[in-house]
Parts: C-alpha cells; structure tokens; sequence
C-alpha cells in the first residue's frame, strides 16, 4: 500500500489527511474507512469509530499497526481501486493527486538517523577530503541524528543557506518504525519495519567539511531549512525488497546518479540490530540507508545550481521532486 499524507482545505484552515494512493487518485482513509462501517456493517457511530482506527495523522496511524492497516484495507476493498467515487453524500472520499498539496510521510517525525552504508560513496567522499576509509566502518554501523522537526516533502523547495556556496543533494531512502523495541536482534528486525520512502539528504558541503575536522558528528553542513526532504510515499515493507531497489538521480531531467540498495554494506535488519542495544525504538522513527555511491555532487565533480530540478527516483516508491531556490 502506498501511503501519503495530504493537505486540503477547510473552512477551519488547512488539514492534513492520511490517504492511499490508487493510480491517480489519493483515498482519504479515514471517509472511506467511516462509509465502509455506515454501509458495509451498519455501523450507527461509524464516524467517530472510523476516527478512531484511522486518525487524521501518520504516526498515529501506524501507532494503531495492523488494526490500522487492515482497516484501511477493507475501506480501499469497499470503494473499488477502479470507480473509486470522489464524493459520497457530499463527503469527500477521494481527490486527484493534481487536487492536493502532498505533505512529508510524516512532516515532524519521531526521529532521523542517518548512516554511512555505500562503500563506493565513502570512498569517493573520502577521496575529495584527501581522508581515508577508517578500517573500523567495516565493522561498527555508522549514523548521526539530523534534524526531525521541520521535515519538507515533494516539491517542497530546496534551500539556499545563506552560509554555503556549495548545496548538494544526496540519494538516499529510509525506512520507518512501526512498533516499539528495544536490543531487536536481525533476524526479528523485519517486523519493526512499517515501511520506506525516499530521502534527500540536503548537505553544504563546504561547511560540513570544515565541522568534519572537528571529530564531531554533521551541525550545520546538515541541519538548516528544507535540509531533510521525504516523500513522496511511505510504501508498506510489504511491496518492497529493500535489499534490491534500483536508485536514480535526476538534475532537469538528467540522469546524474544511479545505484542500487543490495550495495548497501549493512542492511536495515543489521541496522536495526545496532541501534537498538540497550535502546529503545518508536514508531515514526526513521533510519536512511546512506547515500548510494556516486550519489551526489561532490562524488561528482559537478554542483546543483538555483532552478535546478532533483529527481530522486527509488523503485517501488515514485519520484521526490523538489526545486532549488535562490541563495538565501
């Protein structure tokens, strides 16, 4: 299933909704799950059960794990994925993706780890920095936790900071936690996973390489305005192989980067592992996969510019499609 949170319009301000997306059409779960109860089941209070179930937000509804998303199911089951109705008794069941504005998955998320996983990436990195690979990344899972209050989603803009000359965009996806752990050994981490979507880790690279020589962990190279860019989807772990998804970059329609997830030196299950020593894990917290090699500007030799158009385009998932903005 593939999951979206929208905004649309109301005589109270701007809402944010929870829908599925059917071809091109977005479901509100939470209608269509209240008109499967009223008209499938007989329901009396089905407005207030469906509400329940399927809250209005994302991280409450994968809070509410299976019950939520068998839910959702039998609303998607009681419409039809082909005549799917737009309005029904003058509630609005279902928009056209053109019709609304798509949000973030979760537009403040628990959490954001972000880890160093492409070997081909850390070495060109590297490389640019006249640094070495440390032997120990071969053996100890690497990650910092980046800003999670202000995360931007599709056609968001790219920020400019008004403190680098150099912005880069990084291609990357991520997974989200759907259910509460702690020290979760690999082979059970599988049931943790809620689902993916696609992550632009917007970096200034000039900056970040001069807090890199500090021995500390990304500040502001990392961690600005429009920094941390999701979408456009959050894809159930069941739709995908995460351990096999074909990656792609797009700068105004270019092909810049390509990669896939099977490189990745640790996988999601043995990231889970680590991070959750002695650690508690939530639902909504998300873990990126690191960036796929050859995946950004600096690997590259070449740099984003104001106008430019990033495509990040993960198999299964859709395009993250956001535009970069004049210099602060």
């Amino acid at each position: 299933m593939k999951l979206v949170t929208f905004e649309v319009g109301s005589n109270i301000g701007a809402l944010l909704r929870v829908g599925a997306v059917v071809d091109d059409v977005i479901v509100d779960l939470q209608i269509a799950f209240k008109l499967y109860l009223r008209e499938a089941l007989g329901v009396a209070r089905a407005a207030e059960l469906a509400g329940a179930i399927i809250p209005g937000g994302m991280l409450a509804f994968i809070e509410n794990g299976p019950v939520a998303l068998e839910a959702a199911g039998q609303a998607l089951d009681h419409l039809g994925a082909a005549g799917t109705p737009m309005v029904v008794e003058r509630e609005r069941a279902a928009y056209r993706v053109s019709e609304v504005r798509l949000r973030a998955p979760i537009p403040r998320p628990v959490s954001l780890r972000d880890t160093l996983n492409f070997e081909v990436h850390l070495k060109n990195a590297m490389k640019a920095l006249n640094r070495d690979i440390p032997k120990l990344w071969y053996e100890l899972p690497t990650f910092y936790r980046t800003t999670h209050t202000n995360v931007a989603g599709p056609e968001d803009p790219i920020m400019w900071p008004s403190f680098t000359e150099q912005l880069d965009y990084e291609l990357e996806f991520a997974c989200c936690i759907g259910k509460e752990g702690k020290s979760i050994p690999r082979d059970k981490a599988s049931d943790y996973i809620f689902g993916y979507t696609i992550f632009n880790d917007i970096s200034a690279r000039d900056i970040l390489a001069k807090e890199l020589g500090l021995g500390v962990g990304p500040a502001k190279g990392k961690n600005f305005a429009n920094a941390n860019i999701m979408g456009p989807c959050l894809v159930t772990a069941d739709e995908i192989d995460a351990d096999n998804v074909r990656m792609v970059a797009r700068i105004n329609g270019e092909v810049w980067s390509e990669g896939n997830s099977k490189d990745m030196h640790f996988k999601f299950s043995e990231l889970i592992e680590y991070l959750t020593m002695d650690e508690p894990i939530y639902p909504g917290e998300f873990i990126a996969s690191g960036t796929v090699g050859f995946g950004c500007c600096l690997e590259l030799g070449k740099w984003i510019k104001p106008g430019d158009v990033v495509e990040l385009e993960v198999e299964g998932i859709g395009v993250l499609r956001n535009t970069v903005m004049d210099k602060a």
